[in-house]
């Protein structure tokens, strides 16, 4: 094939515009053995390709490659599955004391800041209070009153039960 054939060839290849007999026709020329000096590191290519079409993986060694790549990076992903865990925890935190300042905040808005007095005058409020110890008052006579029943009948229950322990102790003797 005319060195000049095959400049045009290797030009549409590069532009990735050769057809499968086109690139088939080059490396049959880039096989044998009489190439231009131009072209040489064109061949080694071409003869590179070649190389590597032959070249196969063998399982046990790619497989053990892999596996022995996979499990010393497993450490590292463990460590990464912490750091998260860790950063899962801590936001979680976060949002907890952020929830509990913000409602503390509305909780202190909702209430006055200090007790404001309800009577403007001193004398109406004092006859205000006056009225409210009399009703103590009457309530604590009341709650007097009803005590004394229960200790009359606290009192009674008592007499019952010293006479049966005196009749009880006539018995045994």
């Amino acid at each position: 094939m005319e060195s000049k054939q095959i400049e045009q060839l290797l030009e549409k290849y590069w532009n990735a515009e050769t057809s499968l007999e086109e690139e088939q026709q080059l490396r049959d020329f880039f096989r044998s053995e009489s190439i231009p000096e131009g072209m040489k590191e064109t061949a080694e290519l071409f003869r590179y390709f070649d190389h590597q079409k032959k070249v196969q993986l063998t399982e046990p060694s790619f497989d053990g490659n892999v596996v022995r790549k996979i499990s010393a990076n497993r450490p590292a992903a463990k460590s990464v599955k912490m750091y998260f865990n860790y950063a899962r925890i801590a936001a979680g935190l976060v949002v907890v004391v952020a929830a509990t300042y913000f409602v503390g905040q509305e909780v202190r808005k909702s209430y006055p800041a200090e007790v404001t007095d309800t009577y403007s005058d001193p004398k109406l409020a004092f006859e205000e209070t006056k009225k409210a110890f009399m009703m103590l008052s009457k309530g604590f006579g009341k709650a007097r009153q009803e005590s004394q029943k229960i200790k009359l009948f606290n009192e009674a229950e008592q007499k019952i039960q010293g006479k049966q322990a005196t009749k009880e102790e006539e018995i045994t003797i």
